[in-house]
């Protein structure tokens, strides 16, 4: 028997087109019910579990919630005239325990409001939003408990006095272990008298900005977001190159899965702003901040922006201010985030939940 090699070359290069015809197509429906506007409060649900599945991806998978407050430590207390200060440890519920500054207002009131209070990347770190060392203009935890706000200030893992290996206890990244943690210091807010369980925001500045964003796409019991210098779109973080964002103490899987590559990542920082829709976002985004380009934080707005007006009618949900400095917090631009807490966290406020 005779083979035409030419009639079976042609056969198989139809079939290879056939076969790319078909990719294309499905390629392109893909496309296009990805890029299918939002319309209505259904739609945002469903986009928005997609955004958090797409997070996990990078960050590995968000640990089950857990079914009471933590067990809580308390190693110190100092009276001030406005409140006690506590150090205190609690636990994470991974066997580990972070520590923590415990601010608490004097004289002791019932259902009142509270802020989680991230810090930078320092090595004194949770002492510095508590106000025992670093920068003054950081100090937004101590500021924040003379305003007459519950206070919790954590280490994140490995600064302060926490020392600890997330990968051995099975996470993917750090930033899903400081989720973790940061859960559950909600879950301790919560426990307590003082705090109405209505009224908790989250503030951090750098690292602890977008920490603050991360625990706020995932945990709905947050009712309000201060992001100082914490954010960018990965396209405008130092031209598209997220080395800083790939190592051990955040996302390595940033590197390994997908080259460090804005391109190849699943999620940006519009899609968080999209999940944490319709709560209101204060972001300090600096004229000079050498590490977030200011421009990449407005390109994030601009795309979340018409969930925030079109779907919840809350065009004023997300601020954002410019200051002429550098990577910084400066006192003007604090008080207005604290102004802007007082009143998304006030008791009349409509804290509209998040919960799916």
């Amino acid at each position: 028997m005779t083979i035409n090699l030419r009639n079976v070359r042609s056969s198989a290069l139809v079939d290879v087109m056939k076969l790319q015809r078909i990719l294309l197509t499905l390629l392109l429906c893909v496309t296009a019910a990805a890029e299918r506007p939002i319309k209505d409060e259904q739609s945002w649900r469903k986009r928005r579990g997609q955004i958090l599945s797409s997070m996990q991806k990078v960050m590995g998978p968000l640990p089950d919630g857990a079914a009471s407050p933590p067990a809580v430590t308390v190693l110190d207390e100092v009276s001030f005239p406005q409140f006690i200060r506590r150090k205190i440890e609690f636990a994470s519920g991974d066997g580990d325990r972070v520590p923590a500054y415990l601010f608490l207002p004097r004289p002791a009131k019932l259902r009142g409001p509270a802020m989680l209070c991230l810090h930078q990347t320092v090595a004194i770190g949770k002492g510095e939003p508590a106000g025992i060392g670093g920068k003054p203009n950081l100090h937004y935890g101590v500021e924040l408990a003379e305003r007459g706000y519950v206070v919790l200030a954590p280490d994140y893992p490995n600064f302060g006095d926490y020392k600890i290996d997330a990968y051995s206890l099975g996470y993917a990244s750090a930033t899903m272990k400081g989720i973790r943690n940061h859960r559950r210091a909600v879950d301790l807010l919560v426990s307590l008298p003082e705090v109405d369980p209505r009224r908790i925001g989250v503030i951090g500045h750098s690292l602890g900005g977008h920490n603050s964003l991360f625990l706020a796409a995932f945990e709905p019991r947050i009712g309000a977001v201060v992001t100082s210098c914490g954010f960018t779109s990965f396209r405008k973080y130092y031209g598209g190159n997220l080395t800083g964002w790939s190592h051990a103490g955040y996302m390595p899987r940033i590197a390994t899965v997908y080259g460090k590559s804005p391109e190849r990542m699943p999620f940006d920082f519009s899609d968080v702003l999209f999940a944490i829709a319709p709560r209101p976002v204060f972001i300090n985004a600096p004229l000079h901040d050498q590490n977030f380009e200011w421009t990449g934080v407005d390109d994030c707005l601009r795309s979340a922006q018409p969930v925030y007006a079109r779907i919840f009618h809350a065009p004023s949900g997300l601020q954002v201010v410019h200051p002429d400095c550098a990577h910084d917090f400066p006192p003007d631009i604090r008080n207005r985030a604290y102004e802007f807490l007082d009143r998304s966290l006030a008791p009349t406020a409509a804290l509209k939940s998040a919960h799916d």
